[in-house]
């Protein structure tokens, strides 16, 4: 192939991204030619890059064959190798991102670090938040504006950015973005994807907001295949074929919103690699290594006793350290446990849970009056679409289960807990209602709209119309409804039941269990809670 061949092809590919997709794809199943090869590994097409959007899109597309093919009930053999395909394109796609991962670590491994003292890391790391106060007075007192470098790391990269890139207001198309609310964003991000390619969106100032958005952008495609999926469920196998076609569309759009979502976190690492690169020399890294030196010297003087331990420890240290030549480069975390009198990870409590409370998973009801109703909810999730399942179970002999939509697994359990807190609500008079969740952020998300009285302290968590409901409807009865955390899968017999039907409840709104084996199923489950169990079932 001569020199213009070669460049034609790259700039075909540069272009066309179907022509890409297909010459990966080709490559992936070991029968691209030589010089298709060649042409892919070109820089001007990023390399590992353009293989690791091409194959999220077409990871998508295959997993759309698949159940396109399972809803219209096509032969088993058909079925057979287009998920052996999906599988391959699903491995694919996970090499090309091992690559990239490896890509961006070789090239982050050359910027330059500040050597920092011994005595300050372990300080750092045992008294953060009495270092972090001397940091913030020195920098003031050196006159540096607010914002600037203090912990954490990437407001320093982010000032040090600003500082060399300052001096030029964005172009207007670029500042119409920044000023969208965030829902309009995921609407321009849904219009990039479904319409015409937004060229702004890369831009700098921009590109760190579309990577926080792009999965809300890609949960409302998964929405739509849900929506799909349930419209072809709801007809005779012979009568699907226009939902299938709306099937098949909603899995090309979230393809592409795919794609786009996976390039907004490669675009937005390498913003952040080339901040770090700035904030790692030159003045700014000489300004941070004296601001740190100073900072260390206003914690001794302000905490003289804690700073007398570092120092003896730190010099019997280093006396037997085998790294010591090198600085003791790994040492002070371990040194900093001993200060504290913590272990070297920890307490080995879930970092999450800071309730006290919440440490004993066998004794959260203590506080609860007799009359309390206590159920225990879970959730679960696809990895095609938004649809989810939920259950929950009572220690009154009572359990329900149903599906609805989430954007994130997080969603799904706030979906639960709602849905079980509603039903129970309804049943049981006056009474009190508690509900035990084994999702932290579903506990805090919950707990957090019921103290405020405001649905929208969720509503970064609950993004679909279905979550938000069934919270309106449960602030009405915020008086009578408690949520609490409860640690998940150590044999807690309502937390299974509940897990269980949730389960249940998700193969049988993907049509992935037939009417006949989910009752069956549902009987066998809910023999666990007795003969006075009262089993109810919808979806939210």
């Amino acid at each position: 192939m001569t020199i213009t061949e070669h460049a034609a092809l790259v700039r075909r590919f540069a272009e066309d991204f179907t022509a890409l997709q297909e010459a990966v794809l080709a490559r992936m199943n070991g029968i691209c030619p030589e010089e298709t090869v060649a042409a892919l590994e070109h820089a001007s097409l990023a390399g590992p890059i353009a293989l690791a959007l091409a194959l999220a899109h077409a990871d998508v597309l295959a997993r759309g064959d698949v159940r396109r093919a399972e809803l219209s009930g096509r032969p088993a053999e058909r079925l057979r190798r287009l998920r052996e395909h999906a599988r391959k394109v699903r491995r694919a796609r996970s090499r090309a991102d091992a690559v990239c991962k490896e890509q961006r670590a070789r090239r982050t491994a050359g910027l330059s670090r500040p050597v920092e003292t011994l005595e300050l890391r372990v300080v750092r790391a045992a008294y953060p938040q009495a270092y972090a106060t001397a940091l913030r007075e020195e920098l003031r007192d050196r006159g540096v504006p607010e914002g600037t470098p203090r912990v954490p790391e990437s407001d320093l990269a982010q000032w040090a950015w600003d500082r060399q890139s300052a001096g030029g207001e964005p172009p207007a198309p670029v500042r119409a973005l920044l000023d969208h609310s965030d829902d309009a964003f995921v609407q321009a991000l849904l219009r990039d994807a479904r319409e015409e390619e937004n060229p702004h969106l890369p831009h700098d100032v921009v590109v760190g907001r579309w990577n926080r958005h792009a999965r809300s952008a890609l949960a409302w495609g998964r929405y739509a295949i849900a929506r799909a999926e349930r419209d072809a469920l709801a007809r005779p196998l012979t009568a699907r074929h226009a939902q299938l076609d709306a099937l098949d569309d909603a899995y090309q759009d979230t393809a592409v919103l795919a794609a786009r979502a996976r390039e907004a976190r490669l675009r937005a690492a390498d913003l952040h690699d080339r901040m770090r690169a700035c904030a790692a020399a030159g003045p700014v890294a000489e300004l941070v290594a004296r601001c740190r030196a100073a900072a260390l010297v206003r914690f001794a003087a302000t905490e003289p006793e804690a700073w007398h331990g570092v120092r003896e420890l730190t010099a019997g240290h280093r006396a037997g350290c085998a790294e010591r030549a090198g600085g003791c480069p790994h040492c002070h975390h371990a040194l900093a446990a001993a200060l504290t009198g913590t272990g070297e990870d920890g307490d080995g409590e879930d970092p999450a849970v800071t309730d006290p409370a919440d440490r004993d998973r066998y004794a959260l009801l203590d506080d609860l009056p007799d009359t309390a109703v206590v159920a225990v909810a879970d959730a679960a999730v696809g990895d095609e679409s938004a649809l989810c399942g939920h259950g929950w179970a009572a220690e009154d002999g009572t359990a329900g289960h149903g599906d609805s939509m989430a954007s994130s697994s997080g969603e799904a359990e706030v979906i639960g807990i709602c849905a079980a807190a509603l039903s129970l609500l309804e049943r049981h008079g006056e009474a009190p209602v508690v509900v035990l969740c084994d999702s932290v952020q579903a506990v805090k998300v919950t707990n957090a709209a019921l103290e405020r009285a405001d649905p929208a302290a969720a509503h970064r968590t609950l993004l679909f119309p279905e979550g938000r409901d069934l919270m309106d409807r449960l602030l009405r009865h915020r008086d009578r409804v408690r949520v609490r955390w409860l640690k998940g899968h150590v044999g807690h017999d309502l937390n299974e039941t509940a897990d269980a039907l949730a389960g249940l409840s998700l193969r049988r709104a993907t049509g992935r269990v037939s009417p006949l084996a989910a009752r069956k199923e549902e009987t066998r489950i809910l023999r666990s809670l007795g003969p006075g169990n009262r089993p109810s079932s919808a979806a939210a």
